[in-house]
């Protein structure tokens, strides 16, 4: 089978640059693949980071055709075109953000006429406000002959949007990227500083993770010594969060953040020092972090929102605690520490290692062959 994957790619970065690249990794070992990505996916006056550009020393790559400006309908005619002439069976075609629609679906309409086109969504519905989300949704995902997502949520958010059409639903992968060198608990505290015991918030920060909630839980822990590492760039006003911690009235040092974007290379330092992994979104459809989590061993405290639950095991590789409510959040923590859990949720992530294959998303794809 020939397949087409479009998508954002190195040297952009973040979550869905690294799916896709992965993706094509591991659709390759099985057909032929093609990569056709964006040299630019957004304006710099609609990106809130520092940088679209992924600072990795060891980056993940695929070979890619980088065509696509996103704000640039002469760059769509032209992947569009180096789509015909690779005449793939199908199209895959990742969709997380309604302001692509523009350029995603002229994409697609143009690729069905000779491919079949499916959809890899990660949410249909946008985390965040945007202006006539569902009118953009549906302008590009209309042109889709099958769909692939990672959330019973999204499953059902798709079906109101578009009844009746071929969808398979299945895990959220890991990033596999990430190097693992085996680093231990107290190296890894050392060179981050830290002393006592240790939660980790990973990833980006914007409103609708609930960073707010969990700096809200931290003077509520029975547990003292237990320490709050933000590690990721704020995509929201960092100084609001310092108001708060101050507003709280507990010392700083109780809350410490790394506003950067963590560099493949420096992701284990961050899992390995942590205690437990902490989602206290307000909402969701799923999250990568989970599955890096999970990669290096780390147990998962989250909120029980959209696809999380899916993801985790209440009381076997995590806990699960109702969103927006510190109180429960904290009563989730001090219940960690105090049983004890991290040596018997570390067996249970271990006993499922394999669960979120990249093989479980391949056969998910190559199945919605036999459905059309």
């Amino acid at each position: 089978m020939r397949y087409c994957v479009v998508g954002p790619v190195y040297p952009l970065r973040g979550g869905i640059a690294h799916h896709t690249t992965l993706l094509c990794r591991h659709l390759a070992e099985k057909h032929e693949v093609h990569a056709i990505a964006f040299e630019r996916l957004y304006p710099a006056i609609l990106f809130p980071g520092k940088s679209q550009a992924d600072p990795s020393a060891k980056p993940c790559t695929f070979r890619s055709s980088l065509l696509i400006d996103s704000l640039d309908p002469r760059t769509w005619a032209g992947a569009s075109e180096l789509v015909r002439n690779l005449a793939a069976d199908w199209v895959l075609i990742q969709w997380w953000q309604p302001l692509l629609a523009p350029c995603l679906a002229y994409i697609a309409s143009r690729a069905r006429a000779q491919s079949r086109v499916a959809f890899i969504c990660h949410n249909i519905k946008p985390h965040e406000w945007v202006p006539l989300a569902r009118m953009l949704s549906l302008w590009a995902l209309r042109h889709g002959d099958g769909f692939i997502v990672h959330s019973e949520q999204d499953r059902q958010a798709l079906e109101s949007l578009l009844p009746r059409r071929a969808v398979r639903k299945t895990i959220h992968p890991e990033y596999e990227l990430f190097p693992i060198s085996g680093l231990a608990k107290d190296k890894a505290r050392a060179r981050l500083g830290i002393e006592g015991r240790m939660v980790l918030f990973f990833g980006l920060v914007r409103k609708y993770k609930g960073l707010m909630d969990l700096i809200a839980a931290m003077p509520l822990l029975k547990n003292c010594d237990v320490v709050c590492l933000v590690a990721g760039e704020f995509y929201d006003k960092k100084a609001k969060y310092d108001a708060r911690i101050r507003r709280l009235g507990f010392a700083a040092a109780k809350v410490r953040m790394v506003d950067r974007y963590i560099p493949n290379e420096e992701v284990e330092t961050y899992f390995a020092a942590a205690d437990i992994v902490v989602l206290p979104y307000r909402m969701a459809t799923q999250s990568g972090v989970v599955q890096i989590a999970f990669r290096f061993g780390r147990p998962v405290i989250a909120t029980s929102v959209g696809g999380l639950p899916e993801s985790i095991d209440d009381g076997r590789t995590g806990l699960l605690a109702p969103p927006q409510n510190p109180e429960a959040l904290a009563a989730a923590i001090d219940r960690y520490f105090d049983e004890s859990l991290e040596s018997r949720f570390n067996a249970e992530i271990r006993r499922d290692a394999g669960r979120f294959s990249w093989d479980r998303v391949i056969e998910a794809i190559e199945s919605l062959e036999a459905s059309l």
